[in-house]
Parts: structure tokens; C-alpha cells; sequence
């Protein structure tokens, strides 16, 4: 298997900046004693990262775990009539092993 730091490296990624955003960049790539091309890719492949993971997860409270659990454990509920309806429609437009001819 290909770790990220292994990959063959074949794409590029260019961006323009103003003289200010380059120094400072500039500066913190030295204060972490790198050059700017790995120092940037690192940062931005992290950010990218978080920002991944943060979309993906949902985040509860104590009071929202609790009631969520809670909502799983429940017995269903009875179906409503604008889902019953709902689900006619949808499986009156589908194809499949229940429903073959669609």
C-alpha cells in the first residue's frame, strides 16, 4: 500500500497571492525550518483534512445523545399518511427484485 508521503507527486496546484499572503507564508515555512512548496502542501492537505471530517461527523451534546439514543430505541411509529403515499409513488417509479415491473 502507497502512503500519502509515498504517492508518486504528478499534479500541481498554483495560486496567486498578494506580496503580504507570500511573506507571511514565507516567514512561517522558516520559522518551521521548511521551504514553502512542502510547507504549504502539508498545511493545506490538513485543513482539507478537517474540514472532510467536519463535514462527515455530527456532533452532539450530552441532552442530543441522550434524546437520539433514546429515538432509537423507540418503537416505531406508525407510518403517516403523506409517507404512505410517499412510498407509493416512489415504488410505483422503481425497477427492482420487488417490484419488477416498475
Amino acid at each position: 500500500m502507497v502512503t500519502a508521503t509515498e504517492e508518486l507527486k504528478t499534479e500541481r496546484l498554483v495560486a496567486r497571492i498578494s506580496p503580504s499572503e507570500k511573506a507571511l507564508i514565507e516567514r512561517a515555512a522558516e520559522i518551521e525550518g521548511r521551504k514553502v512548496a512542502p510547507f504549504a502542501v502539508t498545511h493545506l492537505v490538513n485543513r482539507a483534512r478537517k474540514i472532510i471530517q467536519e463535514a462527515e461527523s455530527i456532533r452532539l451534546n450530552e441532552e442530543e445523545s441522550r434524546n437520539f439514543v433514546e429515538m432509537l430505541l423507540a418503537p416505531p411509529r406508525k407510518p403517516r399518511p403523506e409517507f404512505k403515499k410517499a412510498y407509493r409513488a416512489y415504488r410505483d417509479t422503481i425497477i427492482s427484485d420487488v417490484n419488477p415491473r416498475g
